[in-house]
């Protein structure tokens, strides 16, 4: 069975060596993710070359995929290590005090505008959530609080404001320079975080397109912000992660699942790509099997039909990086062979919205094909927009990309069900090209004597938006 659920792993320390690199394109990956909050520019550039060459070798096609760090709102350091804060304690936070002076009285933030954000009876969450303050009053810059919910305190750690609220902005100027990077490496996809709503993913891609970049947009939904702007981030970007750590920590662990299920449902209804990450495999960063739980997480996500689910310290940092693809993609074949039972026919197969010729034929293309009993589909695209369009619908026939443009097939490395092959029609006609297509089918195993296949084209060879046609092709016998 050929997996459709893409796998995201992040490279790090634990992938640096040519070894590591190849184990994990290896075991399957099928994008990789260069966490840009760490590291410099030299690192990530040469991080990225060592795969593209990793990639060549293995023969595979392996999308990337840089992160921005974003906003981020953390506390200073102390001046003495960590500090223990017990319930009922007085703590303060305050932009104004030095940086590194931090004492189990209170402590310096990187944000200026705390004091403006809060009022008295708001919750603070530090450390992803572990110490829980309430406010008690504002003074000036000085935000005074009270520990409801102790425990040691290091320096640099997170802060959120629970329900959400605080207004900083996506992009910081250290993001400003990082999407320079971005262009430089010709990444496939470039993840924004903490954007609140789609000004911030306008903002973001407009200034990649100044920097002559032409990668595609992750929104990553980490903000309370973000859900209740769900709608329209979706149709700005080109695809949203579900960055389930500073989430939770936001709307709060109870309220998570339905959070989950809902981006979900949404994607599909918005046609966006959808990724879902944070701690899907945690316990592989230092054992080489995954809990019963997480396997079931996973499982969950491809069921309800995510595109991607990822990979982060598992794969940065973990001891098993292989191993956990490895796992990951065990679990994804297993869910998928159980999809037909638990998606409903409302939420999944749902009548598609035609809006131009192109599209049209790439959703009419899987109707056809799950009711014909089509063993694969075959489509030419010049911009990816069609297999795009034809994994917005629920199959289990893979979908074979098939493009002259290198760009074209590591983007749709990250499609649900799509399977990019390098396919130059040009010099072709029509019957020719249906040839050629059947030839490579048969060559990968995809299809065999008697089955039928479905093959999507345009009547100009490498026109953008030009799908036009649509055949269905008994394979013939040799």
């Amino acid at each position: 069975m050929i997996r459709q659920t893409k796998i995201v792993a992040t490279l790090g320390p634990a992938t640096d060596t040519s070894q590591a690199l190849a184990g994990i394109v290896r075991s399957g990956v099928d994008v990789v993710r260069l966490n840009l909050s760490h590291g410099d520019h030299d690192e990530h550039a040469a991080r990225a070359e060592r795969l593209r060459e990793a990639a060549r070798q293995s023969g595979r096609v392996v999308g990337l995929l840089c992160d921005l760090q974003g906003p981020k709102i953390r506390i200073e350091k102390f001046a003495n290590g960590p500090v223990q804060l017990n319930n009922g304690d007085s703590f303060f936070l305050d932009p104004q005090l030095d940086g590194e002076s931090g004492t189990s009285e209170g402590v310096g933030t990187a944000y200026e505008g705390l004091a403006d954000d809060v009022a008295p009876g708001d919750i603070l969450l530090l450390a992803d959530g572990l110490i829980r303050l309430r406010v008690e009053r504002v003074e000036g810059t000085r935000v005074h609080t009270t520990v409801e919910m102790g425990g040691e305190l290091g320096d640099r750690k997170g802060i959120n404001r629970q329900g959400g609220g605080l207004s900083v902005r996506a992009l910081t100027d250290k993001d400003r320079e990082d999407i320079h990077l971005a262009s430089r490496l010709d990444c496939d996809y470039m993840a924004i975080s903490f954007p609140k709503d789609a000004d911030d993913v306008r903002e973001a891609r407009e200034l990649l397109h100044q920097a002559g970049g032409e990668a595609g947009i992750v929104a990553k939904i980490e903000r309370r912000e973000a859900v209740d702007n769900l709608a329209s981030i979706m149709q700005a970007a080109d695809a949203v992660m579900i960055a389930r750590g500073d989430l939770a920590v936001e709307i709060g662990d109870a309220d998570l699942p339905g959070v989950q299920k809902r981006i979900m449902r949404l994607a599909r209804e918005f046609e966006c790509v959808v990724i879902t990450a944070t701690q899907m495999m945690q316990s592989m960063v230092d054992s080489p099997m995954p809990t019963r739980a997480e396997v079931l997480d996973v499982a969950n996500a491809v069921l309800d039909g995510t595109d991607g689910v990822m990979l982060s310290e598992e794969t940065a940092m973990g001891r098993y990086p292989s191993e956990t693809v490895d796992a990951m993609a065990r679990v994804c074949i297993g869910a998928e062979s159980y999809a037909d039972e638990v998606r409903s026919e409302d939420s999944w197969r749902e009548e598609p919205h035609y809006a131009r010729v192109d599209e049209t034929i790439a959703k009419t293309a899987i109707t056809a094909a799950n009711r014909l009993g089509v063993r694969a589909i075959a489509a030419m695209t010049e911009s990816g927009s069609t297999v795009m369009w034809m994994s917005r619908i629920g199959t289990d026939i893979p979908i074979y990309a098939l493009s002259e443009q290198e760009g074209t097939r590591t983007r749709v490395t990250l499609y649900r069900g799509v399977h990019p092959v390098d396919f130059d029609p040009k010099g072709k006609d029509s019957n020719a090209i249906d040839d050629a297509v059947i030839r490579e089918l048969r060559r990968t195993g995809a299809a065999d004597p008697g089955d039928l296949v479905l093959i999507t084209k345009g009547d100009i060879a490498g026109a953008h938006g030009g799908t036009n046609a649509m055949k269905i092709i008994p394979v013939p016998g040799d």
